[in-house]
């Protein structure tokens, strides 16, 4: 009793202090950059119907690839915690310079493809010509925000790297704040001045155009080149990050550095992409069984989203912690500091679970005030209370994996979990009918159940296998 006593308190408590100290800047940046999301529906709804569903339409294209990004360059965030846990400070920079040139190069296809395809893509899904056309152009406008948002992401890769994850947070505020108000001066125009301070303003402001979604779109795009500019400024200027010498004799591009962060980097990007695609697919499945329904599966699945903001921010801080430590070549401690994580997370997914049985009824009821929808959707989050778990240890253990750089295998085992547990077992209950008559929406969420757990039982096998000493 007093060996276990002496080692929580000697080794597992400080280690996950320092996982949490982590993990809480994190998770406060995902919030903000959330609430930009949230912040235009908001705004946009208030305008028009047509401003609202072309915002709702083309977040659904320009998301999974901005999540891509992000995914992709989160390769660079082993890479760095694993050079700063070796000492060797003189590669870090060469491998971020190598980053920022994939994030441009990556924010650049993406804004292509968002000027190009988007209404090839409109009339395939028979969007109204009216929603189709404010949509384009709300995506064209951020399509210029695409190469902004890639180079954040790589620069907070590499920050989180360094054992710096406030930097993000506090950024991530700071766009939160330009998106604001940039919103409702370009959503609303003079009209919406007018409305918040009066007749008394100036005849040049109260003529502003009210660009609607088109303007939410500008706006989106704005805030994400000041979050990039923020972030190039505070690391240049900020001390912490001084051994490294960040922007000192930049680098050209090189393939074997760029040949790296790719190699990690692409499969987290699609595992995240497969993830997103996951929960799209449902939506569009379940579409069919009514507006009931549907919203019922929307509020269950947006309250389920926000708690799961804590989990997945503990598995970037794990990822940070295990990089660090393999970078000091203790594979033992590695090991230690990996599934530490695993019971701090699982931890974290009681306490989730624990507050969608308490407070399941009364956030519902702030979504709507519909007892057909309340009724369904409480029934979804009391099985949500059953994937807490499976879903914060998948998240964790991939993101133990991602320490040792461990990607490739990860990526197969979210597809085979995801899609052809998740989605083709959910599909199969809820659509055809596995036992007895098709199960509607529950199908699906209990298929969501059997791919998180099968991810996670899969993906803890990996962490023991590569995680053993040799």
């Amino acid at each position: 009793m007093g060996s276990a006593t002496k080692s929580f308190t000697s080794v597992y408590w400080p280690e996950t202090r320092s996982l949490v100290r982590l993990a809480l800047p994190i998770c406060g940046a995902q919030l903000a950059q959330a609430g930009m999301s949230v912040v235009d529906v908001m705004m946009t709804g208030r305008q028009s119907p047509t401003a609202l569903a072309a915002v709702s339409v083309g977040s659904s294209l320009w998301m999974p690839l901005m999540l891509f990004m992000t995914g992709t360059l989160m390769g660079l965030t082993p890479i760095v915690a694993q050079l700063l846990g070796g000492q060797r400070h003189t590669e870090i920079r060469p491998a971020v310079h190598q980053a920022l040139w994939v994030a441009l190069a990556l924010g650049f296809m993406s804004a292509t493809l968002l000027w190009l395809i988007v209404m090839p893509i409109f009339d395939a899904m028979e969007v109204p010509a009216d929603v189709a056309q404010t949509s384009a152009a709300y995506l064209a406008a951020v399509a210029f925000g695409m190469p902004g948002i890639a180079l954040f992401q790589a620069l907070r890769a590499f920050s989180d790297g360094m054992n710096h994850t406030r930097p993000a947070l506090w950024i991530s505020l700071v766009g939160l704040s330009v998106n604001i108000p940039a919103n409702y001066v370009l959503i609303y125009g003079g009209d919406g001045l007018v409305d918040l301070f009066g007749i008394w303003l100036p005849q040049h402001l109260q003529q502003l155009p009210a660009f609607g979604a088109l303007g939410c779109g500008i706006a989106t795009a704005l805030s994400m080149w000041t979050m990039a500019l923020a972030m190039l400024l505070y690391t240049r200027r900020s001390h912490v990050y001084g051994a490294v010498q960040l922007w000192k004799h930049p680098s050209t591009p090189r393939w074997q550095g760029i040949r790296e962060l790719i190699v990690v980097g692409v499969p987290i990007g699609v595992a995240i992409f497969v993830e997103v695609t996951l929960f799209t697919l449902i939506a569009l499945f379940i579409a069919s069984f009514g507006e009931i329904t549907v919203a019922a599966h929307q509020v269950a699945l947006s309250y389920t989203t926000i708690l799961f903001m804590l989990p997945m921010s503990l598995s970037m801080a794990l990822t940070v912690r295990v990089g660090n430590t393999l970078g000091q070549s203790r594979l033992t401690h590695a090991r230690l500091v990996a599934w530490n994580g695993i019971a701090v997370s699982l931890f974290t997914a009681l306490i989730n679970s624990t507050l969608l049985w308490l407070t399941g009824e009364w956030v519902i009821s702030l979504y709507t005030t519909d007892p057909n929808v309340q009724a369904l959707a409480a029934s979804l989050v009391a099985l949500a209370v059953f994937y807490q778990v499976s879903d914060s240890l998948q998240a964790n253990l991939a993101g133990a994996l991602r320490g040792y750089k461990d990607t490739r295998i990860v990526m197969v085992i979210t597809v085979l979990s995801y899609w052809l547990v998740g989605l083709g077992g959910g599909h199969w209950l809820g659509s055809r009918g596995a036992f007895s008559a098709p199960m509607g929406v529950h199908g699906y969420w209990l298929g969501l159940i059997a791919g998180l757990s099968t991810a996670a039982l899969l993906l803890g096998w990996r962490l023991h296998h590569i995680s053993r000493p040799r």
